[in-house]
Order: C-alpha cells, then structure tokens, then sequence
C-alpha cells in the first residue's frame, strides 16, 4: 500500500518509524567506522618503520669514524655478515664497529634479528657520537655474546680483575651477559635466549623516561637513563673515567665486530 494512501495519522507514524530506522542505521555505521579506525590506529603502521639492512644493501652503512665499510662486512644470503677470515685476508688493522650513517634518532624501537658462532661477542649500540676511540666509551650499549661457551674459550680474569671483581673473574658476570644494558643493568636471570647458530630477535624502547631490552619476546632490562640512579652506576664502574658516555640524547645505531662471525638481519627502527 502506498503511503498517500493512508491516513494523516498513518503517514505521520510510517515516516516517523521510518525515520528512526535511518537514523539508527547512520549510528552503527559511525560506530563501525570508529571502532576500524581505532584499531588501525592502535597497531604499528608498516610505514613507520625505517629499514636500515632489509637485505639487499648495505647503503648508509660505513665504519665508525670513517667513510666506507671496513673489510669483512658483506652481504651474504640476504644476512649482514662480518666474515673474519676476509676481514684477515685484507691485512686490516683499524676498527671494525659499523654504524647507519644516514640518520641519528632520538627516541625510538628498534628491532633486529642476529646470531652468533659458539665464543662469539657483538653489541647494539644508539646514540653514537663520531670522534672517540670506538662507540663503547660513548654510547650505551645492548650485549650479544654467548653466554653458555665465551668464558671457557676467553680468559677473563685479567679483565674483570681490574674491573674490581675478585670473587670468580674468569666468569662471566651477569652485566656482561646478552641482554644486558653492558655494564650497567643486568638482564633477567630468566631470559630466553637461543643456542649458538640459531636465531635470535632483540629490541630496544628508548624515551627519556624509561628504556627496555627485549629479547625474544620477553622484557629482560629496563631502566630510567640519567636519572640518579643511572648517575651513581655510571660513575661506579667501567664508565666511570669515560665523561662522554650515554650522556647524548641523540646518535647513530651502531654494530659491533669483536673479532668473531656475526651475522644481522631484518633491521628497523620506528621513530617514537
């Protein structure tokens, strides 16, 4: 039945019914729309990350404190790689710690992908200055290392020995270990961490109000950076005659070569 049919009283109540399911319906579409936009807003968009090796290149990658790689660093199987017999091969005598080159980054996530070979040793590091010795006397750094094998194959005790531990130098102490802000915070005595050769995925969260180490997909450090706290372990230990150390609020990335193999993959970093 058509509507001009009906009565006024008929007309007024279809039309106001009529009305209602409109407007109900423009309701739940709204809330859809919100609740999609919510959730796409709430995950990190792909386009925030920034690679630094996606496997293919090694573009704005250089030596620290110079101008081109140093030997040994390739790509091999898509896997940024130091091979030490290449880096011997080229009798070369200068440093080896790589860092991004083509941006210095404030607060952020990084994320990545490594492994090493059994006694093998590396280190993440960020806020890298140019002009020191090498990145550690500078930058904070996240330990990679095989906890497991590295001190039966490398004496220790000379080095922790004049680091003030008497108590079992030749072992490895735990802000030695992988995870651990070196030399500054130990990582979770309940990490997981992979067997030599295997892979490994490792994160750092830095803000000026609170820095995580995560190491497949657990939380193992996290720490307040210049705060009081953070003064007193700095001038307490290993960085105590290094003024300049973690004291940049921005910087490169940087990787370590410690004279063994290692190997990084999937690389990226999100601006926070």
């Amino acid at each position: 039945m058509k509507i001009a049919t009906l009565n006024p009283f008929m007309r007024t109540l279809t039309f106001f019914v009529f009305s209602l399911l409109l407007f109900g319906s423009c309701k739940e579409v709204s809330k859809a729309q919100k609740e999609i936009t919510s959730a796409e807003n709430s995950e990190p968009l792909a386009s925030d990350w920034i690679f630094l090796f996606d496997g293919t290149s090694t573009e704005g990658w250089r030596g620290y404190n110079m101008e081109t790689l140093p030997p040994g660093w390739i790509i091999k199987d898509s896997v940024l790689t130091y091979d030490t017999q290449l880096g011997l091969e080229q009798n070369y005598k200068g440093g080896k710690d790589i860092l991004y080159g083509l941006e210095e980054f404030e607060n952020f996530e990084l994320y990545l992908e490594w492994k090493l070979p059994k006694g093998g040793n590396s280190g993440i590091f960020y806020h890298v200055k140019e002009g020191y010795d090498a990145p550690p006397v500078v930058a904070p750094e996240y330990q990679l290392i095989d906890d497991e094998n590295y001190a039966s194959i490398h004496d220790l005790t000379a080095y922790n020995t004049s680091l003030g531990y008497t108590e079992k130098p030749e072992e490895l102490k735990p802000l030695q270990q992988t995870g651990a802000d070196y030399a500054m915070h130990p990582p979770s005595p309940n990490k997981t961490l992979h067997p030599v050769g295997e892979w490994n995925a490792s994160k750092i969260v830095f803000t000026p109000s609170r820095v995580e180490h995560w190491l497949n997909g657990e939380l193992i450090v996290s720490f307040v950076p210049w705060d009081a706290a953070w003064e007193a372990k700095k001038n307490s230990d290993k960085w105590k005659n290094s003024p300049a150390y973690g004291s940049f609020k921005t910087g490169y990335i940087a990787l370590q070569d410690h004279a063994s193999p290692i190997w990084f993959r999937n690389i990226k970093i999100k601006k926070l």
